[in-house]
């Protein structure tokens, strides 16, 4: 894994990209042994965790997610979905947290040694360089092993180790009894996220 015992790290969770890079790689995350794996290989100061929020509905498939992680150990960073209709008549609902994640890693970089971020998105390239700038290593965890890839090239490139999630999936996976919803074909109530191919998109039909 290539971190120092007393290395100071944390952990910075793209929530939406890091459940869609699972998905793809089709198994579920323990977001306990997650925690556990790096606590046990490094000073591990916070583990921050991202996700935009549906606020007006009654219940959100991912409010239970954002309640465990809140009392377990991570940091919890959400805001309010943005609701939009596109040209087809389609419901969107945005829920990008690149801004508030970007300006975590900044602010916290002094205070670190080892950035370890989970996600494939380009966009954090310029994050990366800024930090490294500063003398912090960052870690990208994402996957290649997924078609399409999860993980754009030059993030990859920049970062200075990349980790394959699915080398972690024997360390960090949750195990589903055999009648568990999550182990038959998923459908859409098992998906918190949406279907959109973008993760940061909820998406409903049109009325």
């Amino acid at each position: 894994m290539n971190f120092y015992p007393q290395e100071r790290v944390a952990l910075f969770i793209d929530g939406a990209n890091l459940y869609s890079t699972a998905r793809a790689l089709e198994f579920d995350i323990d977001y306990r042994r997650l925690l556990d794996h790096f606590s046990g290989q490094c000073n591990l100061i916070r583990a921050f965790y991202y996700t935009a929020l549906i606020d007006d509905q009654e219940y959100s498939p991912i409010r239970p997610l954002v309640d465990w992680l809140d009392y377990n150990g991570y940091t919890m960073v959400t805001k309010p979905t943005k609701e939009f209709t596109d040209a087809t008549g389609r419901r969107k609902i945005k829920g990008n947290m690149d801004i508030e994640l970007a300006i975590d890693v900044l602010e916290m970089a002094q205070h670190l040694d080892h950035i370890v971020l989970f996600s494939g998105d380009g966009d954090f390239r310029r994050m990366v360089e800024a930090v490294q700038r500063r003398g912090v290593r960052v870690t990208v965890v994402s996957t290649v092993r997924s078609q399409p890839s999860m993980i754009a090239d030059e993030l990859r490139r920049q970062s200075d180790v990349f980790i394959d999630l699915k080398d972690l999936r024997e360390q960090i996976e949750r195990a589903l009894p055999a009648d568990h919803p999550r182990s038959r074909p998923r459908g859409p109530a098992d998906e918190p996220y949406g279907e959109d191919d973008d993760p940061d998109f909820y998406e409903e039909e049109p009325a």
